[in-house]
């Protein structure tokens, strides 16, 4: 690893977290698999950003095991919010990013865990337990799947590949149509699937050219970020945003030779 934090000991929590995020995923799909009716829903905002018994329970458990291993660690958590802890640890986790995806037995959603360090993500953890694919990336020591190295796409046009695109009702459709009308006219193509987490790590394997959504919550972004940016990607500032951990922001991942032109046609600042 590139970077030392004093005190912290990465590689340790990296390995448990990996082990704790596929726990957590066999758990998800036990409900997954079973009868959709019997979990119970509840709508957040709208009937697409919804909760279900099984994202609370999942949530519990990897903030229960990772909270055994290590407890001086905080967590944020998108069912649960925020605990801080003793330390500048901070877990940030989504338990099933794509859960309208879930409840309706699509295979598109996934499992979320990122660890940050005071103002840095360093530990990234995507789990697709549909395809039992394990997405992973520790700062300074590359992106892998499943073990094996992964690698942002080289594209060097938009149209050179797929864009994946995400969007939500918490913003107008004119923070969104312009850019898919744009990627259009240069012969690109888009795909929406439902989950950002899931997006981003694809784009961190090179299966999209980058993901772009106008407005995301960080526990559905942070574990991505890692690894695009393990996987020789590019993510725009994220983390510098304010109050981007109560507030989100936008989110642009690209491959490093689109990077440029996709922030440039978002209108997204861009430091190489």
């Amino acid at each position: 690893m590139e970077k030392a934090f004093s005190g912290i000991d990465i590689e340790a929590r990296f390995e448990h977290a990996r082990d704790v995020i596929r726990e957590a995923g066999k758990r998800a799909m036990e409900y997954y698999e079973g009868d959709a009716a019997d979990l119970a829903i509840e709508t957040k905002t709208n009937a697409l950003d919804m909760v279900s018994i099984a994202d609370k329970n999942v949530e519990a458990i990897i903030r229960d095991r990772i909270g055994d291993a290590f407890p001086e660690d905080g967590f944020l958590g998108e069912e649960m919010g925020i605990e801080k802890g003793d330390n500048d640890c901070l877990w940030v986790i989504d338990p099933i990013d794509g859960t309208a995806c879930f409840v309706n037995q699509m295979p598109t959603w996934c499992i979320s865990v990122a660890l940050m360090i005071g103002k840095e993500a360093v530990i990234g953890l995507i789990y697709h337990p549909c395809n039992d694919e394990l997405f992973s990336a520790v700062i300074g020591d590359g992106a892998r799947v499943n073990g094996e190295p992964a690698k942002a796409s080289s594209a060097k046009r938009v149209s050179d590949g797929v864009m994946g695109i995400g969007m939500s009702h918490r913003l107008p459709s004119s923070s969104i149509v312009p850019v898919i009308g744009q990627l259009l006219d240069e012969e690109g193509m888009f795909i929406r699937n439902g989950s950002c987490a899931l997006m981003m790590a694809y784009a961190s394997a090179g299966r999209l050219i980058g993901y772009y959504e106008p407005h995301i919550n960080p526990w559905d972004c942070m574990a991505g970020i890692v690894l695009m940016r393990e996987a020789g990607g590019w993510c725009n500032d994220f983390l510098d945003l304010p109050n981007v951990l109560e507030d989100g922001g936008p989110i642009l991942a690209a491959g490093p030779n689109v990077a440029k032109h996709l922030a440039d046609m978002i209108g997204i600042s861009y430091r190489g």
